[in-house]
């Protein structure tokens, strides 16, 4: 197989199937990561689980397999939650060509918000709960939370109908893990916070690296610095002959 289209019918059957037998709390999408990632979904049912459409983009995290940042990116069963507080249980498969290259992926999203909000009830009404025995509450009182790590920042995912949106979504994510304001931030820190971005797919996004120059302030000379010497780093090249910059 060197495209999905080459076994659209078989696709256009599984997706019929999937569909019938797991009804309209279940989303399935069929992605052509061939496309420009804009606009990469090719078939979609019950798209109002996340309000997408034919034409619509992925999420962030297939710019990380498309990136190479992720070699397998297939995950199964996970729990996602939309921006307007569904809880999915999802699974995808990125499925690649003859020579190994990724050219789609099929998706699954399942609805599980009414059955955990059953589940709670039930708890309520049966009114029985194992009770474990817990340490005593400490004498002072907890630090603040700290910023997320790129780890955590991994296991989220957004599912927006515009690349836009997932730009924006990955740009606050890499704020998070800064945890400062951007004009705070040294020039390794901004070095960090571009690698965590090209580290997920961000640069294969048109026009990003504008909004990435503009949210960090820096110029575009400045941003492909850092990309240079990211993947010198990346590769094991000599960095040695990468000067300063502007910032």
């Amino acid at each position: 197989m060197k495209t999905i289209y080459d076994e659209w019918d078989m696709w256009q059957r599984i997706l019929s199937m999937l569909e019938n037998q797991f009804g309209n709390h279940c989303e399935f999408i069929l992605h052509d990561l061939t496309k420009d990632y804009s606009q990469t979904v090719v078939d979609i049912r019950n798209g109002h689980i996340t309000g997408r459409n034919i034409g619509d983009c992925g999420s962030n995290l297939g710019l990380e397999v498309l990136r190479g940042t992720v070699k397998d990116g297939d995950r199964y069963n996970y729990v996602v939650y939309t921006r307007d507080g569904k809880i999915l249980r999802s699974s995808t498969m990125f499925i690649k060509d003859e020579e190994g290259n990724v050219i789609g992926c099929l998706c699954i999203n399942m609805d599980i918000t009414e059955t955990v909000k059953l589940e709670e009830f039930l708890k309520k009404y049966n009114s029985y709960e194992i009770v474990e025995e817990t340490p005593d509450p400490p004498a002072s009182p907890q630090p603040a939370p700290s910023p997320i790590t790129a780890a955590q920042a991994s296991d989220q995912e957004i599912f927006a109908n515009n690349i836009t949106e997932v730009l924006q979504f990955l740009i606050a994510q890499a704020d998070k893990i800064a945890g400062k304001p951007v004009t705070e931030l040294s020039r390794e820190e901004k070095i960090e916070f571009v690698r965590f971005l090209d580290q997920k797919g961000a640069f294969l996004v048109t026009k990003s690296s504008e909004k990435v120059c503009e949210h960090l302030k820096i110029s575009r000379f400045t941003l492909y610095n850092y990309l240079d010497l990211i993947r010198k780093e990346a590769s094991g090249d000599d960095t040695s002959d990468c000067g300063s910059d502007e910032t």
